[in-house]
């Protein structure tokens, strides 16, 4: 599915209209779900920036939003994809908490969430049977 990753670095490089890390996730599997991308950017609107108020990372919740609209919302793959992120950041999944961190690492904030959501993206695509851990 590199049409996904694809797809979100697309979606990330936009300036206009900007498109948050949750529609940058959730939209590229638009395609494969046979649905409408924009309907999809309407949905995830919200979720960027932990729900506008720093709570759980967009990238994360627009993961959590492919998941479902891929059919994989059973507990063992959601525990799976908390289980990697969670080991990628120390336990960390609130857009406060990793963007606090990544400035007391002194690195700037686009390219760690645009890291982020294309970590997403990669982790949904092996979670649905396309890809490889590996690569993750």
């Amino acid at each position: 599915m590199d049409y996904c990753i694809n797809r979100a670095r697309e979606l990330r490089e936009s300036q206009s209209p900007h498109y948050n890390c949750a529609q940058s996730v959730l939209m590229p599997f638009a395609k494969s779900a046979e649905v409408d991308e924009e309907m999809l950017r309407n949905i995830a609107a919200n979720f960027g920036g932990g729900m506008k108020r720093g709570s759980v990372c967009g990238a994360v919740t627009g993961g959590l939003m492919a998941l479902g609209l891929m059919g994989k919302d059973d507990p063992g793959t959601i525990e799976k994809y908390y289980a990697k992120l969670n080991l990628n950041h120390s336990n960390m999944l609130d857009c406060k908490d990793l963007l606090d961190r990544n400035e007391r690492l002194g690195q700037q904030k686009k390219p760690f969430c645009d890291g982020l959501v294309f970590e997403c993206v990669k982790l949904v695509e092996m979670l649905i049977g396309d890809q490889k851990e590996s690569r993750i």
